[in-house]
């Protein structure tokens, strides 16, 4: 069975409670279980990990990523400015999805540049946890791509 890490940067494990109108009230938890759920019903599984740190996040990765398929990664801040986090996804060489829950084009102006996209595979922005259940589908045989 193929493996998808599922990566969460900074302050997302405050989802539910933090700034509920633009992200929802939908739980970190409550997330993985959704991707998990749709990564089962598509013969996939899900590895889960969440960090405030850039470092960890990059650990992480590094540790796991040669028996991954692929990664799903909402960066959250660190979209845009992490570099050593852009060099490290650069690095894997395997298909990675960035995820926002908001439309970051329809943000600040500083949320709107992105210093991942360029090394990742595709983008889903502003779909909220809909985002996160459609990109374990990239995965998926049946869509060319796994």
């Amino acid at each position: 069975m193929k493996t998808i890490l599922l990566v969460n940067g900074p302050n997302l494990n405050l989802l539910g409670t933090r700034e509920p109108d633009i992200y929802g009230r939908t739980t970190l938890p409550e997330i993985e279980a959704a991707v998990a759920e749709e990564a089962r019903r598509l013969g996939l599984a899900i590895k889960a990990f969440q960090s405030n740190h850039e470092g960890g996040i990059i650990d992480f990765i590094q540790r796991e990523y040669r028996e991954a398929a692929g990664i799903i990664i909402n960066p959250g801040a660190l979209t845009h400015y992490a570099y050593s986090l852009r060099d490290c996804l650069a690095g894997v060489n395997i298909p990675i999805v960035e995820v926002h829950l908001s439309n970051i084009q329809k943000r600040e102006e500083w949320r709107k540049k992105t210093v991942l996209t360029e090394v990742c595979t595709g983008l889903i922005s502003g779909l909220g946890v809909k985002g996160y259940v459609m990109a374990v589908g990239y995965f998926t045989d049946d869509r060319g791509h796994g």
